[in-house]
C-alpha cells in the first residue's frame, strides 16, 4: 500500500521524485522520504505529507542524478521519522532501500542479521532487506547479484528499489506480489508503483512480472529472472504506451478527488458500457475470446472480493440468481482463503478489484484454483494488473484513475459490468427473452443520463449533512438488492467522516439493532419503489414509533410521506434492475458533505490507503 518512485537521469531527479510521490500519496501518507546521490547519499525523511518533504528538500538543497523515494502506509512500526523509508545499511558499501509490501519472515531474518553484527534502528520489516543486501555485498560485490541473492531469502510480498552509494550510475528494482513498473524516457529511466507517478516524464511503460529484477541506468535498462538467488537470464518485456493523461489525474475545478470522481460517474459508466451502446444484442466475447465456451460449462458463480468490491459482488448475487438463474456465493477474500470450502469445478470464480493488486483477492483466487476451480474471470479497472493476468477471462471497467481513497466510480462501474455479465449469462441459459434483453440494453444506454439526474440531489444532501456532522453513530437500512447498497453507504460515511455507521437488512431491526434507536441516532433508509417497499415501510414505522429520526432516499413515485422525524430526498426516476446503481449516488454525496462539515481529510482519511497490496 506504500508508493515507490525511482529515477536516474541526466539532470537533477529530485523534482521527478517529489512529483511522483504526490501522485502516489493516495497509497499511503504516514510518512515520506527520499534518497539521492550527489557523490554521497543524502537521505531526507518526514512524518509529514509529501509537501513537507518538498520543503525539506528545498531547505537542504537536495539534488542528484539518481534517487529513490517512498510514501508510507505503516504496517510494521508506528508512523515516525525513524520508521520512514528509505532505510540504510552498511558503511563501506552503503545501500538504501524503499519497499512496498510485507516480509513475513522478517523476525527470523532480524535475529540472524543481528547475530552477524547488524544494528537495527527502526521497527520495520524493510530494514531487514537493507541489511540483508549489505550482508551479501560482503561476498557478492555487485549490487544486482546481492539483490538477487537476498530476495531468494525473503518470504512475503514486496516491490523494492535499491541504490548504492559507491555506484551512483544505476539502481535496482524487484517485484514479487506488489505492483511495480518501469518508465522509459528520453532523458532517463524510471520506476514507480503506478503509471500516474511517471506521466510527467514518459508515457512508455513496462509492467514488470512476478519475480522480475531490473537494473536501470540513465542510458537504458535490463530485466532479469532470478532463480535460486542467482541471475538466470535477461528477459524482454513489452513496452506499453500509457493511455493515462495528466488531466485524468488532476483535480481540475473540483475541491477534492472524491468529489471529482463522484461527478465523473456518468462518463465512467458510459465508457465502461461503450461497446453495448450501439449493439442490438449482448455477446459473451465482451469477456474474452473463450467466454462463450467457458460460460456454457458453468453451473454456479463464486465471487471473491474485499471492501467496496465485496459490496458490488453482493449486489450481483441478487442479479445473477434472479435474472440468470445461477446459484451465486459471495466471499470476503481475506476469509475465504483461510477456510476449507467445497470446490465445484464447474463454478465460475469472479475476482473483483479496482486496482487488480488487492493482496487478499489475488491470494483467494490462487487458493480457489488450487482447490480445483477451473474457470476464472476478473473485473478490474487496471489493464496490466496482476488480477487480469491470473484469470482466463476479464472485463475492464473503464473508470479511469481513482485517486480518492473512498471508492466511488470504481463501484458503479463494477456494478454496471456485473449487470452486463448477468445479462450475458441469462441469455446463454435461455433465461432472457429477446424483448427483455432489448429492454435491459436500453436501460444500460440510459444509465449515464440517469446517473446525471441522480447527482442533482446534491443541494438537498448538503442540508442533511449539516445535521449529521454532530452525530457519532448512524444506521443504514436496505432490503433485498439494496441491502448491499446500504452497506456501501455506511462504509463511505465511516471511512471519511469517522462517524460509526453500520448497515442492516431492514427486516433485522427487530432482532437486535432496534435497541440502538433513539433521537440521537440518524437512520438512513434506501426506499426504491420495488416489491419490497411495503415491507420496508413497516420497518420504518418501527423506527418512527421509537423516536428515531429517518433520512429516506426514495424514488419519485414512492408513497412515503414526510414528517417532522421523516426526511425524504426523492430521486428523479425508478430505474428497475438498475436502481442499486442510482441509489449509490446520494449515499456517496452524503458521506462527502458530512466529511466537509466535520473538516476531515476527504481524500486521505486517517489510517487508510487506496491500494491494499498487503494482507
Amino acid at each position: 500500500m506504500c508508493g515507490i518512485v525511482g529515477a536516474i537521469a541526466k539532470q537533477n531527479v529530485v523534482p521527478v521524485l517529489l512529483e511522483g510521490l504526490l501522485r502516489l500519496e493516495y497509497r499511503g501518507y504516514d510518512s515520506a522520504g527520499l534518497v539521492v546521490s550527489d557523490g554521497k547519499l543524502l537521505r531526507l525523511r518526514t512524518t509529514g505529507r509529501v509537501a513537507e518533504l518538498g520543503k525539506l528538500s528545498t531547505d537542504r538543497h537536495a539534488k542528484g542524478l539518481v534517487g529513490i523515494a517512498h510514501t508510507r502506509w505503516a504496517t510494521h512500526g508506528e508512523p515516525s521519522k525513524r520508521n520512514a523509508h528509505p532505510h540504510f545499511s552498511g558503511e563501506s558499501s552503503k545501500v538504501a532501500v524503499v519497499h512496498n509490501g510485507i516480509i513475513e519472515n522478517h523476525e527470523s531474518m532480524r535475529l540472524r542479521l543481528e547475530s552477524e553484527g547488524f544494528v537495527f534502528l527502526s521497527d520495520t520489516d524493510t530494514e531487514v532487506i537493507a541489511h540483508l543486501i549489505a550482508f551479501h555485498l560482503q561476498n557478492k560485490p555487485d549490487l544486482l547479484d546481492a539483490v538477487c541473492t537476498s530476495i531468494a531469502e525473503l518470504q512475503g510480498a514486496y516491490a523494492i528499489a535499491v541504490m548504492q552509494e559507491s555506484h551512483p550510475d544505476r539502481f535496482i528494482v524487484a517485484r514479487n506480489g506488489a505492483p511495480l513498473l518501469l518508465g522509459v524516457g528520453e532523458e532517463g529511466n524510471y520506476a514507480a508503483s503506478d503509471a500516474s507517478a511517471l506521466l510527467q516524464v514518459t508515457k512508455q511503460m513496462i509492467y514488470l512480472e512476478e519475480g522480475d529484477v531490473a537494473e536501470l541506468s540513465s542510458d537504458g535498462y535490463r530485466i532479469f529472472n532470478c532463480t535460486d538467488g542467482k541471475i538466470d537470464k535477461e528477459v524482454v518485456r513489452k513496452v506499453h504506451q500509457s493511455a493515462l493523461t495528466n488531466e485524468a489525474i488532476d483535480l481540475g475545478p473540483y475541491a477534492h478527488f472524491m468529489q471529482k470522481e463522484i461527478f465523473e460517474q456518468p462518463s465512467a459508466v458510459a465508457n465502461t458500457l461503450e461497446m453495448v451502446f450501439n449493439a442490438q444484442s449482448i455477446s459473451p466475447n465482451l469477456f474474452g475470446d473463450a467466454a462463450e465456451s467457458i460460460f456454457s460449462q458453468i453451473d454456479s458463480i463464486l465471487i471473491l472480493a474485499c471492501g467496496t468490491s465485496y459490496h458490488a459482488g453482493s449486489v450481483a448475487r441478487y442479479w445473477l440468481e434472479t435474472v440468470a438463474g445461477l446459484p451465486c456465493n459471495v466471499e470476503i477474500a481475506s476469509e475465504y482463503r483461510y477456510r476449507d470450502p467445497i470446490a465445484n469445478p464447474n463454478t465460475l470464480v469472479v475476482g473483483i478489484s479496482q486496482s487488480g493488486e488487492t493482496a487478499d483477492t489475488l491470494a483467494a483466487l490462487k487458493y480457489a484454483k488450487s482447490l480445483g476451480h477451473r474457470h476464472s474471470l476478473s473485473i478490474c479497472n487496471v489493464a496490466e494488473s496482476a488480477l487480469i493476468r491470473q484469470t482466463d477471462l476479464c472485463f475492464l471497467t473503464r473508470a479511469g484513475p481513482e485517486i480518492g481513497v473512498a471508492s466511488t466510480k470504481a463501484f458503479t462501474t463494477q456494478l454496471a459490468s456485473l449487470l452486463l455479465l448477468t445479462i450475458t449469462l441469462a441469455k446463454m441459459r435461455s433465461k432472457l427473452s429477446h424483448d427483455r434483453e432489448c429492454e435491459m440494453i436500453a436501460a444500460l444506454r440510459h444509465l449515464p443520463v440517469a446517473l446525471q439526474l441522480a447527482l442533482q440531489v446534491e443541494p438537498q444532501v448538503k442540508v442533511w449533512a449539516k445535521r449529521f456532522a454532530a452525530k457519532r453513530h448512524a444506521l443504514f437500512l436496505g432490503r433485498g438488492v439494496h441491502y448491499p447498497i446500504a452497506m456501501e453507504g455506511a462504509l463511505k460515511l465511516k471511512e471519511i467522516s469517522y462517524i460509526h455507521a453500520e448497515a442492516y437488512a431492514a427486516g433485522e431491526l427487530k432482532h437486535g439493532p432496534l435497541a440502538l434507536v433513539d433521537s440521537d441516532m440518524p437512520i438512513v433508509a434506501i426506499a426504491p419503489n420495488d416489491v419490497l417497499l411495503g415491507k420496508l415501510k413497516s420497518n420504518l414505522q418501527e423506527v418512527n414509533a421509537r423516536g428515531g429520526e429517518l433520512y429516506v432516499f426514495a424514488d419519485a413515485d414512492s408513497q412515503i410521506q414526510q414528517s417532522n422525524n421523516v426526511h425524504i430526498i426523492r430521486l428523479a426516476e425508478h430505474a428497475g434492475v438498475l436502481s442499486p446503481i442510482l441509489h449509490t449516488i446520494p449515499l456517496q454525496l452524503l458521506a462527502y458533505h458530512v466529511s466537509l462539515q466535520k473538516g476531515t481529510d476527504v481524500d486521505k482519511p486517517r489510517n487508510l490507503a487506496k491500494a491494499v497490496t498487503v494482507e
